[in-house]
């Protein structure tokens, strides 16, 4: 893995997770979300730090390049973000169609 991607992964993982930390700080979110940032920049360091075990797990993997697994780990972390934001919206979604019925059968209610 060449040097500049090491900084650049370097850099842009703690940016991000210091942004998550400052976020928390400012109550803009909650703990529970942000674990999978942190984490995903966790990972992304570890990798531009020790980048001769990613350069040996690539060639095990049957990768061309490091940079190649690289990729496939940020494109895995975001599908799994994805899949929990998915998540969290089919409940809300869920708690909006109860809210709905509520406020009807109030309604109906109300005009007896």
């Amino acid at each position: 893995m060449s040097i500049t991607l090491r900084v650049i992964l370097i850099i842009s993982s703690f940016i991000a997770f210091f942004l998550c930390v400052k976020k928390i700080k400012q109550s803009k979110l909650k703990v529970a979300n942000s674990v999978t940032w942190m984490l995903g920049s966790i990972i992304l360091i570890l990798m531009s730090i020790f980048s001769d075990v990613v350069g040996w797990l690539s060639e095990k993997l049957g990768f061309v390049s490091p940079v190649n697994f690289v990729f496939l780990i940020m494109i895995a972390f975001l599908l799994i973000q994805t899949f929990i934001d998915n998540i969290h919206i089919t409940e809300l979604n869920e708690k909006i169609k109860e809210l709905d019925h509520y406020i009807a059968l109030k309604e109906h209610d109300e005009k007896k």
